[in-house]
């Protein structure tokens, strides 16, 4: 089994985040949180499923869940991304792949015949007791945000 399933407690982490302050999943107790996993600022489907997830930014805030997205790249990179696309959400920075290696998104890639290990597009949603309810893997962008929305929104209020 991966890690990081359906079920199991989300593994605790403290990481950079835009705006250079530390994020931690435990801060975020009591309400449901959204981790993305994406593999590079700037690209087509990374930019798009970005917009996505920042354009229900509202709904999810309605909702109390918090959204956080998660790459290698470097905190400028995603400063210049958050401010170009207008994201209302901290984009984490992982460049060694602790987060990404914890939560078991990095995968084994071919790219024009190059081999690399790489992130594949992950999302896990994870209750306000920090359980992980739900966890999309090889995530196809069209449509995924209000999937993703949808099982937010079916989420047992905390008790």
């Amino acid at each position: 089994m991966s890690h990081a399933q359906p079920g199991q407690i989300a593994p605790d982490f403290t990481a950079l985040a835009t705006g250079g302050m530390p994020l931690s999943l435990s801060s975020l107790r009591g309400a449901p949180v959204v981790l993305y996993f994406y593999p590079k600022d700037n690209t087509p489907g990374c930019t798009n499923e970005a917009r996505d997830f920042a354009q229900r930014q509202a709904q999810f805030k309605q909702a109390g869940a918090h959204l956080i997205g998660v790459s290698r790249d470097s905190i400028r990179t995603h400063e210049n991304f958050r401010a170009k696309h207008e994201l209302p959400f901290p984009l984490i920075s992982d460049p060694e792949g602790t987060l990404c290696t914890l939560y078991g998104v990095l995968k084994p890639k071919k790219l024009y015949g190059r081999d690399y290990v790489g992130i594949e597009r992950t999302t896990l949603l994870i209750d306000a007791h920090g359980v992980i309810r739900e966890r999309w893997e090889k995530v196809r962008v069209p449509g995924h945000a209000d999937t993703v929305l949808q099982a937010v929104l079916a989420l047992p209020p905390p008790r």
